[in-house]
């Protein structure tokens, strides 16, 4: 558990995702997508659970199953300013924690949004802790879209990339035909958590050269000497939605 610390769930909305529009709102098991997010954050430590977006019809869904929602711009680049504004319009002390659960997340489990609030909470070097959990498969090792990092011994974060890292380059010299024996890479779960003051930081920075690469938005924390904890996943996080296929999957999951 978390040692009883005290922290915020956001969870950002958007309505216009562009692989699957409307998508905070897609009917899973009789309710939206949001609910069962919503629900899931609810079952953890955390004081208060709410929903981030720029969008009535979400504000709508979410106010009628009695969720709370604070309306944010339309224009944020990123996930994170949105989470500023909700701070900043919630009034948040700068020591705050608050953790931030995808919204397209419908089987995350509380313990993990405890365990990343209450990592950051005794980990008082770093301004972000998130979670990770080990690449088994060398197909997963090498795709792209799957973010790899790499931490120091004290568990935090050397970098992530899309990239395959660590690289074994004596072993992928002969062949490439699986992960070699105590190579361990370990796969990024997007679940945050962050200090208010941290946030607040952030958005009046330019989004870093690295990042801009890699499309990693945590990048710009490493670039600016914030220090990011790491850890692997106390529960298995299942992926989340970001596609048809996902979505039919997590119906088929949810039906049982």
């Amino acid at each position: 558990m978390t040692d009883s610390v005290s922290f915020d769930v956001v969870i950002p909305a958007r309505f216009g995702s562009s692989r699957l529009p409307g998508k905070p709102l897609a009917d899973i098991a009789g309710k939206p997508m949001i609910q069962h997010v919503y629900e899931r954050a609810g079952e953890s430590s955390a004081a208060r659970v709410v929903v981030a977006t720029d969008d009535m019809r979400v504000a709508e869904a979410v106010r009628g199953f009695g969720g709370e929602v604070c309306m944010t711009s339309a224009e944020h680049a990123s996930g994170t300013d949105r989470l500023q504004e909700v701070a900043s319009n919630l009034g948040l002390s700068e020591e705050r924690i608050i953790v931030n659960v995808q919204g397209d997340e419908p089987l995350i489990p509380a313990a993990v949004i405890d365990q990343v609030a209450g990592n950051l909470a005794r980990n008082h070097a770093a301004g972000v802790a998130t979670l990770a959990e080990p690449i088994e498969s060398l197909d997963d090792f090498l795709n792209p879209n799957i973010v790899k990092v790499v931490a120091s011994e004290s568990g935090l974060a050397r970098y992530f990339s899309r990239a395959p890292i660590p690289w074994p380059r004596d072993a992928f010299a002969f062949e490439q035909r699986a992960l070699p024996e105590g190579l361990h890479p370990r796969r990024h779960i997007g679940i945050y958590a962050y200090r208010v003051a941290l946030l607040n930081r952030f958005v009046g920075w330019p989004m870093a050269p690295l990042e801009r690469f890699e499309s990693l938005e945590q990048l710009r924390f490493l670039f600016h000497d914030e220090q990011i904890h790491v850890a692997d996943a106390r529960e298995q996080v299942p992926g989340g939605v970001d596609t048809e296929a996902d979505l039919t999957r997590m119906r088929e999951l949810l039906a049982r």
